[in-house]
């Protein structure tokens, strides 16, 4: 109970039951929580909003069909007296599964025979039960009143938000609308702003790995930059470092695109490129408001990148992200923008490559012994020394439960490769600078890459082997 005091609900219990009633005090968000748990086990909301009727009582109000500009549309009135209160109820549904489901994009499209619904879960679209076909524009429609879009505007591409509160969350909607052949596609990215817990210890770095981190990002002045593709995480890993490195004493400046986590005590900037203020006019701006520590959000092109070296030649700190396949390929990116070798050897400090994993769930991940092709591929690549010895090792696969929806896995975590810019590579960077040799000698030195974080993490018994080859490569 979250009231412990109500003695009439007490009472009632007991005479309905016939028995003594103990009492245990929880907030009113977890039972609710625990409560959509159970059910949601037995018949998804999304099928109950399906199969149900709508009633008179269930109509919508004219606030329901206004436009963006506010103006009442008279088409959707008489729409919405036959089916839009049941596509309400849907859209209300969907999004309530999708959240009680940890779903990051929800994807809904029409093609000729069919609708398609699909969640993102941990990075993978799996498919839910399909609304019905007639109630496909009204979906679309009042999703797009939430956004305060143009509901009559089908031709063009559409951005819109909005926020809704669920169990004391608040979660944040991006709604992106695309027309295609078959009718509008519709994603809507949910951004649960308490989901993401801003703790370094916890971002799946390795001991020695976030030694580099910190020894990097307590540096007076200098380059750190992150490299993956979109997706993988680099913009929580920098928020978590921040949040880390963060004191009242220093000032921190950012400058994003979007601005996906509000820290306090930190000045974040959302770039207008429509207005002028891109990534290097921001830049050039925070340079005159005395910064300790800036984060620019990406490297796009020349101009940003020429702008990061002169903040970390004069004496900040910057970190920002790159799109590249590898953390040591950030080198002859920048070097590619422009960037001349001999600057670029005495600011770089760290470079940063990351993927996303999922999770074994830890309620149902089953061990067995790994095959010994498996064993052969972990002592090659895992590049630990010394090996553990290889007749003792376990392995765990997914195998699915109530509690990860059968999917086997829940969450997701990082697996990282950091090459710390010692004296040796900031030679060899001026000099000649050559991938291959600045692995070799970051390896002498005790650094691993993608492949082999990966391994250890299978070893850990966090992820699967299959999920890990997934989503890394052999470096050569």
């Amino acid at each position: 109970m979250s009231d412990p005091t109500d003695l009439m609900l007490l009472d009632n219990i007991r005479t309905m039951t016939g028995m003594e009633v103990q009492t245990f005090i929880s907030t009113k968000a977890q039972i609710l929580k625990v409560i959509d748990s159970f059910y949601q086990l037995e018949t998804s909301l999304i099928d109950q909003a399906v199969e149900s009727k709508v009633s008179k009582s269930d109509d919508i109000s004219d606030s329901d069909v206004l436009t963006s500009d506010g103006k009442l549309d008279l088409d959707s009135v008489i729409m919405s007296q036959s089916s839009s209160a049941q596509a309400i109820k849907l859209v209300n549904a969907i999004l309530k599964q999708a959240i009680a489901e940890r779903t990051s994009d929800i994807h809904l499209e029409k093609y000729d025979e069919k609708i398609s619904l699909r969640f993102r879960i941990d990075g993978v679209l799996h498919e839910r039960t399909s609304p019905p076909k007639e109630l496909f524009d009204n979906l679309i429609a009042r999703v797009k009143i939430l956004s305060k879009l143009n509901i009559a505007e089908r031709r063009l591409p559409q951005d819109g938000a909005f926020s809704i509160r669920y169990q004391n969350r608040t979660i944040e909607v991006r709604v992106a609308v695309c027309p295609t052949v078959f009718g509008e596609k519709l994603v809507m990215r949910l951004l649960d702003k308490g989901g993401v817990e801003l703790n370094l210890d916890k971002m799946g770095l390795e001991s020695r790995q976030k030694e580099d981190f910190l020894r990097a990002a307590n540096s007076p002045h200098g380059l750190i930059y992150i490299t993956g593709p979109t997706g993988s995480g680099k913009t929580t890993t920098l928020a978590a470092l921040l949040t880390t490195i963060k004191t009242p004493e220093m000032n921190f400046l950012t400058l994003e695109d979007p601005v996906e986590v509000k820290i306090e005590g930190i000045s974040q900037v959302q770039i207008k490129p429509e207005i002028g203020l891109t990534f290097a006019a921001g830049l050039r701006s925070f340079l005159r408001m005395d910064p300790d520590v800036i984060l620019v959000g990406e490297t796009r092109d020349n101009e940003t990148a020429e702008s990061c070296l002169k903040a970390a030649l004069t004496g900040h700190l910057v970190l920002s992200t790159l799109h590249t396949n590898n953390a040591l390929e950030a080198i002859p990116r920048l070097i590619n923008m422009g960037i001349e070798s001999y600057l670029l050897a005495p600011t770089l400090l760290l470079t940063v490559a990351q993927r996303l994993v999922r999770r074994l769930c830890p309620d149902c991940k089953q061990p067995y012994k790994p095959s010994q092709e498996e064993l052969d591929m972990f002592a090659k690549e895992s590049s630990l020394n010394p090996l553990p010895d290889l007749s003792k090792v376990i392995f765990y696969k997914p195998r699915g439960c109530p509690k990860c929806f059968n999917i086997g896995y829940r969450g997701r975590v990082a697996i990282y490769e950091t090459y710390f810019i010692t004296q040796e590579i900031k030679k060899l960077i001026t000099e000649n600078p050559d991938i291959l040799k600045i692995k070799e000698i970051a390896k002498k030195q005790g650094s691993w890459d993608l492949r082999a974080s990966g391994w250890r993490k299978v070893l850990a018994g966090v992820t699967s082997v299959e999920e890990m080859l997934s989503i890394t490569m052999v470096e050569m």
